[in-house]
């Protein structure tokens, strides 16, 4: 079943084609095109179109169709095209002709456009919330591990002392910049869509600011050909945002891999945690951190991928859009899992506390052993000098002591200045 179809249907390959995969990516918006449906119904009983009467009736089906999606137990079958043509349909089955007048100012790209983005609001809140339990997280693991030691590293090559407080702290205000971002996007998807039509509104005297009320938009798109164009740049937004985060967890998933392998052995993990070889017993194989790599750099190029779909597309609506659906989709599901199973699997991260004691890492201390002589009063460039030719001739004795006190140095990891910040941005 389609809401356009005339007399003549489309050829079963072209429906296959055009119709794609929409039917399981609506599950995940049905329930916000109920509750969009149940504002234009009212709104249309505020400007006489509705009877008080034929509003109740259609929103009283709305509600409990809502229900069901929300409790996962919405189907739409393979006769229907989509989501939208499921809910018309039991609508008419319902309450007869009656069901048909829900269209009445409005069209299908109309509800894709407002069903998406406030799908998108909520999922960006979801997603704010999973990365404030991570970030809370890595404040714990910080403060527990925070004098524990361990090699910092530039260019692959063993470079300053480090500490798992200062290792898990970074990552935790880098998080707060991620926050920043989804905020912003936030903001974007904020704007009721609703009422634009098919991109030139309508001759129906319809209330946009009722219906932007009562779903709760911050704003509205006033121009109709601007809440038109929204579809696609809200998905683009939205990305930019979860990229920012997922280079954040691709990098310390990185890390962690790197950590574990035997030449550093600097974190372990339970065995229930890790995955085995089919034929080396020895092995502890860090999967799920390489998965969360590899789906955080998938999600990076989200960005890229709607931009290349949309990026050579005129004003008005053009059936690619319907590809951002499954592509925004699929990478919120993604980042959702990412975020979850990486809170879950660090809660039992295990620290080794002697890195330091091996001699290789003997040199990581070469700086902070040459600004003793700098404090004693000799000029840096010759302090420099003067370690370089001890290293050379194998003289290089470490001074282990460590005295990092300025702002945010291991010494003084500023723990209380990071958690204000993160409540800030996630307030703001």
């Amino acid at each position: 079943m389609k809401l356009w179809q005339k007399n003549t249907p489309a050829h079963k390959k072209i429906d296959h084609f055009t119709v794609g995969k929409d039917r399981a990516y609506d599950l995940h918006l049905a329930a916000y095109d109920c509750q969009a449906s149940i504002a234009h119904a009212q709104m249309l009983y505020q400007i006489g179109i509705l009877t008080e009467y034929e509003t109740q009736a259609i929103v009283n089906v709305l509600k409990e169709l809502k229900i069901q999606a929300e409790n996962s137990k919405f189907v739409i079958d393979d006769n229907f095209e989509d989501m939208h043509s499921k809910i018309e349909f039991v609508l008419t089955e319902k309450l007869g002709d009656l069901g048909k007048k829900i269209h009445t100012a409005r069209s299908r790209n109309d509800q894709v456009l407002v069903a998406m983005q406030l799908y998108l609001k909520q999922e960006i809140s979801v997603i704010k919330s999973m990365t404030y339990d991570f970030f809370k997280l890595l404040m714990k693991l910080t403060k527990q591990h925070k004098d524990k030691l361990l090699p910092g590293y530039t260019h692959f090559q063993v470079a300053m002392p480090s500490s798992f407080g200062l290792w898990f702290s970074a990552y935790a205000e880098s998080l707060i910049d991620d926050v920043t971002l989804l905020n912003a996007a936030k903001k974007i998807v904020d704007q009721n869509p609703l009422g634009s039509a098919a991109g030139f509104g309508s001759s129906f005297p319809i209330d946009r600011k009722s219906t932007t009320k009562s779903l709760n938009f911050g704003d509205l798109k006033y121009n109709v050909i601007a809440a038109q164009m929204s579809r696609g740049k809200a998905e683009k937004t939205t990305a930019f945002a979860m990229a920012s985060l997922s280079a954040n967890l691709s990098k310390m998933a990185n890390d962690i891999c790197l950590y574990m392998g035997q030449e550093h052995n600097f974190v372990s993990f339970p065995d229930r945690l890790t995955t085995g070889s089919s034929i080396m017993p020895h092995k502890k194989n860090p999967d799920v951190f390489e998965l969360i790599r590899g789906k955080s750099n998938i999600i990076q190029g989200l960005p890229n991928q709607l931009a290349l779909l949309t990026s050579n597309l005129p004003s008005g609506y053009h059936r690619e859009l319907q590809l951002a659906k499954g592509l925004i989709i699929d990478g919120i599901e993604d980042i959702k899992a990412c975020l979850d199973i990486f809170t879950f699997s660090l809660k039992e991260i295990q620290i080794r506390e002697d890195i330091l004691e091996d001699p290789k890492y003997q040199y990581v201390f070469s700086v902070d052993t040459l600004n003793e002589w700098v404090k004693e009063g000799m000029p840096f460039r010759d302090a420099y000098k003067k370690m370089g030719e001890a290293i050379d001739k194998g003289d290089y004795h470490p001074k282990k002591t460590l005295d990092h006190t300025h702002l945010g140095s291991l010494g003084n990891l500023a723990l209380d200045e990071i958690q204000t910040k993160m409540e800030q941005a996630l307030n703001s």
